[in-house]
C-alpha cells in the first residue's frame, strides 16, 4: 500500500510540474518529421448523456450544431493533408463519435481517401449497437470500442446510463451481435466504483468473457477535480486503497489459471486468445490489436477537433474546448489551438518510460538512440524505485519487461497521468464563454 501511496504521490507532484497550459499565439501545428510515422486523433464532443465521471471534452448533442462540427472537422483534416501527413492509423473519440452516423461515415471515408489509412478505431454507446449502425460501419472501422462501464445494473442506474442505454442484459446481448462485424470488438470497464463489491468485479469480468468480445479494457475509476464533486454526489467517493485488489482480481480471472481466456497488449487491455491467433498462411486483421491507449503504437500525433490534444516533438497543443469557436477557427482557415506546453528532456524521457512500460515493454536500444543515454542514467530514482519495488521481470542490456506487481504499479502511474491530464483539460475548459459553460455546469446542463 505505501508503495502506491508514493508512487501516487510522485506523478501527481511530477505532473503538475509539466502539464502546465500556457496561451500560444500559434494557428497550426507543425509538419511533420519524415522520419516518424503518425496517427491521426479525431475528437467528436457531443453525447446524449453526460456521465459523472468523464473529464473529457464533451457536450449535449444537438444535430444542427453537430452537423456544422462534422463538417469543421473535414474542413480541418484537409489542413492536416496540406501540412504534408500521412497516417495509416485514425482513431476517433468522444464523446460519443457514432452520434451522427451518417457524418461519422462520410469522414471516415474522406480520410481513406485522403490518407493512407487500413485500420480506424472509434468509440461508441451501448444503444448504437443496433443492426443499422453497425452494417454502416463494417468494413469502415475494424476496432469499435464500446463503453459499457459495468453489467451491474445497480451501478448503471447510479451513473445515469441505465434508463438511455440499456439494461446489462440488453447491453450484453448486444455486445454479443456486434462481434462478428470487426476485427476488434472491444468492452471499455471500470473497476473500483465506490458501491461496487468484490462479487460484483466478478460478474463484470464474467460477463465479459460471456459477451464475446474479443478485447477489454479495464480503467480504474479516476477522480479528477473536475469530475470529484459530482463523482461523489452520484457514486460516493473513491477508496484507491481497495484499488490494487480489484485489480488482481480482475488480472488474474482473466489471464491467470490453466487456460486462460485472455492476454495482456497493456497493463489495463487484453486480447482474448483465440481471436488474436493467425494460423500459417493467414494475415493479422488490421486493427485487430489496436487499443485505447493509441500513445503505445503511436508515440506522436496530431488531433482534431474541438478538445483534441496533440503531441508532437516537445510540444503538447489543446485545441478549444468551445465547439463554437472550434467552428469559427477552423472556417478562418486556421486550427483552433488555444494554448500549449512544452516539455524538457527529462519530461520526454519520463514520459517514454511511462507509455513504454504500459504497453508493456521499454526498448532500452531505442532509448539510448533517441535520448543519447541509457535510461539508468536518465531516469535514475524512478528506476531505481521500480527495481527497489520488484517491479522489473526482465532489465537487460536490450529491454525492460514487467511483473505482474510492475503492471499494476504502470496501472497506478498511468491513473495519475491520466488526472493529470484531466487538469490540463480543465485548464481549458475554463475557458469557455458563458453559453457553452451552462451547458455543461449549468441549469442547461444535460441530467
Amino acid at each position: 500500500m505505501l508503495s502506491e501511496r508514493l508512487l501516487s504521490k510522485a506523478v501527481r507532484e511530477a505532473s503538475k510540474n509539466y502539464l502546465k497550459l500556457y496561451r500560444t499565439t500559434d494557428t497550426m501545428v507543425p509538419a511533420p518529421d519524415p522520419k516518424k510515422q503518425y496517427m491521426l486523433y479525431m475528437h467528436v464532443p457531443f453525447c446524449e448523456r453526460l456521465c459523472p465521471y468523464c473529464s473529457f471534452n464533451r457536450f449535449p448533442y444537438r444535430e444542427d450544431r453537430a452537423r456544422e462540427y462534422f463538417a469543421s472537422l473535414r474542413k480541418e483534416m484537409m489542413m492536416v493533408k496540406e501540412l504534408g501527413y500521412d497516417f495509416s492509423s485514425l482513431y476517433v473519440g468522444g464523446g460519443t463519435p457514432t452520434i451522427l452516423i451518417d457524418e461519422l461515415c462520410e469522414t471516415i471515408d474522406l480520410a481513406r481517401e485522403t490518407f493512407s489509412i487500413t485500420e480506424v478505431s472509434s468509440e461508441t454507446n451501448p444503444n448504437h449497437l443496433i443492426p443499422s449502425y453497425l452494417e454502416k460501419l463494417k468494413g469502415r472501422v475494424q476496432r469499435l470500442s464500446v463503453g459499457v462501464q459495468s453489467f451491474d445494473n445497480g451501478l448503471l442506474k447510479q451513473m445515469d446510463r441505465y434508463d438511455k442505454y440499456g439494461s446489462a442484459e440488453v447491453i450484453l446481448e448486444r455486445v454479443g451481435q456486434a462481434v462478428p462485424y470487426f476485427a476488434s470488438m472491444n468492452v471499455d470497464m471500470i473497476f473500483n466504483f465506490p458501491a461496487q463489491t468484490e462479487d460484483m468485479l466478478i460478474n463484470d469480468v464474467e460477463s465479459v468473457m460471456k459477451s464475446g468480445a474479443t478485447q477489454t479494457t479495464f480503467y480504474p475509476l479516476m477522480a479528477s477535480p473536475a469530475v470529484e464533486r459530482s463523482l461523489a454526489r452520484t457514486v460516493g467517493k473513491v477508496d484507491y486503497d481497495r484499488e490494487r485488489k480489484f485489480y488482481e482480481i480482475l488480472d488474474y480471472m482473466l489471464t491467470g489459471g490453466k487456460d486462460p481466456q485472455f492476454s495482456h497488449s497493456s497493463a489495463w487491455t487484453y486480447n482474448r486468445h483465440d481471436y488474436m491467433e493467425v494460423l500459417p498462411g493467414q494475415e493479422k486483421q488490421a486493427g485487430a490489436d489496436m487499443i485505447d491507449e493509441y500513445v503505445v503504437q503511436f508515440e506522436e500525433y496530431p488531433a482534431i477537433g474541438s478538445g483534441g490534444i496533440t503531441y508532437l516533438g516537445d510540444s503538447l497543443y489543446v485545441n478549444t474546448f468551445s465547439v463554437k469557436e472550434y467552428s469559427e477557427a477552423i472556417n478562418r482557415g486556421h486550427m483552433s489551438i488555444m494554448g500549449k506546453t512544452v516539455f524538457n528532456d527529462h519530461d520526454r524521457m519520463r514520459y517514454r518510460f511511462l507509455m513504454q512500460l504500459f504497453g508493456l515493454r521499454l526498448d532500452k536500444r531505442q532509448w539510448e538512440r533517441d535520448f543519447g543515454c541509457t535510461v539508468e542514467n536518465g531516469l535514475p530514482l524512478e528506476m531505481a524505485y521500480m527495481s527497489a519495488v520488484g517491479a522489473f521481470d526482465r532489465n537487460n542490456d536490450d529491454e525492460i519487461t514487467l511483473t505482474s506487481k510492475g503492471r499494476y504499479m504502470v496501472v497506478v502511474m498511468m491513473r495519475q497521468f491520466f488526472i493529470g491530464v484531466n487538469n490540463l483539460r480543465d485548464q481549458a475548459r475554463a475557458a469557455l464563454p458563458g453559453e457553452e459553460r451552462e451547458l455543461l455546469f449549468g441549469s442547461g446542463c444535460a441530467k
